[in-house]
């Protein structure tokens, strides 16, 4: 059984009222609990102590850190959580990828699902996968590896992860879809801005938690 050590960390609270809160999560740590005990420990039983009525809106992945919200409402859960599903957030992240991108700029479009035999793993699928689309920036390179920002349009499982990797960039550090897992103190993905509506009166609304590495 894989080890799961959750860091220490203080819960790091971006702005809160009476309707939404925004956390950065820091890598490591499960947005839910997973199956058994051992995996209780996660950010919504965190945010939970601080803010009882807390309620999930969207997950990151455990390696992943970054911008987070919590609905304080059952209301305005429903109204993030449509804003999500109608893909009206717009979500930036940054990336460090192995070698050198050669391009400045471009899109991935490879529709995804999961791989069932190594789930929760996700692969490419053109017969019965779900769209996916990332656009991408190149920000600058690094020691042979390459600084990027992602955009995804959609918000498929791993999306950003095998979108790199299909592209021959995977993310450095990533356990699942990258070689060199160990290398790395951590997974180089960082959930760096999210933009959606406040869910009482509708204006918008930009929540940024500056990247860690």
């Amino acid at each position: 059984m894989e080890t799961y050590n959750p860091p220490e960390t203080p819960l790091v609270v971006l702005y809160d009222d009476a309707e939404l809160l925004a956390v950065d999560k820091p890598a490591g740590l499960l947005s839910v609990p997973g199956k058994g005990p051992h995996l209780s420990d996660c950010l919504i039983a965190r945010v939970q102590q601080a803010f009882p009525q807390a309620l999930l809106v969207h997950r990151l992945d455990r390696d992943t850190s970054g911008v987070m919200i919590f609905a304080q409402t059952p209301a305005a859960q429903r109204h993030l959580g449509l804003q999500f599903e109608k893909r009206q957030t717009r979500k930036i992240y940054i990336a460090r990828v192995k070698g050198k991108v050669a391009e400045k700029e471009g899109s991935v479009n490879l529709p995804l699902i999961v791989d069932w035999p190594n789930r929760p793993l996700q692969h490419v699928d053109h017969e019965t996968g779900k769209e996916a689309i990332t656009d991408w920036r190149r920000l600058r390179i690094e020691d042979g590896t390459t600084r990027m920002r992602l955009m995804p349009k959609t918000g498929r499982s791993h999306q950003l992860r095998v979108h790199m990797r299909e592209i021959g960039h995977p993310i450095l550090g990533d356990p699942f879809y990258s070689e060199d897992a160990e290398t790395y103190p951590r997974m180089m993905l960082h959930a760096e801005s999210l933009r959606l509506r406040h869910p009482n009166g509708g204006r918008g609304m930009e929540f940024k938690a500056k990247c860690p590495f």
